[in-house]
């Protein structure tokens, strides 16, 4: 019997429902691609004008809510670090511990694609860390360090 944790090269949208207990309307990562094991991976967000947080944010002036963007780099990482087999089983819960250096460096609006660029700082026992970069067609639009606890149910 192979004692190696899965690597996934990439997780749709049935395999991040699996790893995460996020729900629409507060799931913030349509898929996650290019991932190495524990270490690193990127999440996609298809940004929509549907979307309900538009309503408020600003009806005649939509602009993704930077702190949604810190959820989704969060986002990645769970899946990220659940995929891999590094935690166990898909029955965890990620709950966050910190963040820490959020820079918000440019708008992102409805039809933009957002690439969540997630690498892995540190790990240590259930916390782990990552380093993230938001980034629109190749340009950075947020960065955060961000800091989570997986708990197995």
């Amino acid at each position: 019997m192979n004692s190696t944790p899965t690597q996934l090269e990439a997780a749709d949208i049935a395999q991040i429902l699996k790893a995460l207990p996020h729900r629409y309307p507060f799931l913030m990562v349509d898929r996650v691609v290019q991932m190495r094991g524990a270490e690193f991976g990127i999440g996609i967000k298809n940004v929509t004008a549907n979307e309900p947080q538009f309503m408020g944010h600003f009806p005649d002036n939509p602009v993704f809510p930077g702190v949604l963007m810190i959820e989704g780099m969060a986002q990645t990482a769970g899946v990220i670090c659940i995929s891999s087999g590094a935690v166990g089983g898909p029955s965890n819960t990620v709950f966050f511990l910190t963040i820490d250096k959020a820079k918000f460096r440019k708008q992102v609006r409805p039809g933009d694609t957002v690439e969540y660029h997630m690498t892995n700082t540190a790990h240590r026992k259930n916390m782990w860390w990552y380093r993230g970069e938001a980034k629109v067609s190749g340009e950075i639009v947020a960065e955060a360090e961000v800091g989570a606890m997986i708990v197995s149910e």
